[in-house]
C-alpha cells in the first residue's frame, strides 16, 4: 500500500483489484501479486521527475477517469484520477465507487465527484 500511495501510481489499480480478495485469496490471486511484485523489482530503477521552470506559474491538473460496471460481483464501477502539479503527478487513487452508477455517464460524474471532494 505505501509502495502505492507515495511513490508508484502505475500499480494502483493493480493494488486496489488484489486488495479486495485479501479474506479469502485463492491461487490465481497469489499469482496476480506474485506478478505485481516481479513488476516492482523490474522497474525498481524507473521514478518520478519533478522539475521545469520555476519561474513559471504553478499549474494544476486534475484527470478521472471510470470504468464503468467493472465489479461483475457487486456492479459497482472503478474511479481513478490523478492530480498534476507542472506535469509531475502529485496525488493519485484508484478504487471502486461506493455506490452504483447506472450509466456510464453517472459513473463519470462519480468519478468527478470523488475527485473534488480531494481538492476541497
Amino acid at each position: 500500500m505505501y509502495a502505492v500511495r507515495c511513490t508508484r501510481p502505475d500499480v494502483a489499480f493493480a493494488q486496489n483489484v488484489t486488495s479486495r480478495f485479501q479474506q479469502n485469496p485463492g491461487d490465481l490471486h497469489w499469482t496476480t501479486v506474485k506478478n505485481i511484485l516481479k513488476y516492482l523489482r523490474n522497474t525498481k530503477d524507473m521514478f518520478l521527475v519533478y522539475g521545469g521552470d520555476l519561474k513559471r506559474e504553478l499549474r494544476v491538473s486534475c484527470y478521472t477517469d471510470d470504468g464503468y460496471l467493472t465489479d461483475a460481483d457487486d456492479l459497482k464501477s472503478q474511479t481513478g484520477y490523478v492530480f498534476v502539479l507542472n506535469g509531475g503527478a502529485v496525488d493519485w487513487k484508484s478504487d471502486k465507487q461506493s455506490i452504483f452508477a447506472s450509466s456510464s455517464a453517472e459513473a463519470e460524474y462519480i468519478a468527478a465527484f470523488d475527485a473534488s471532494k480531494e481538492v476541497v
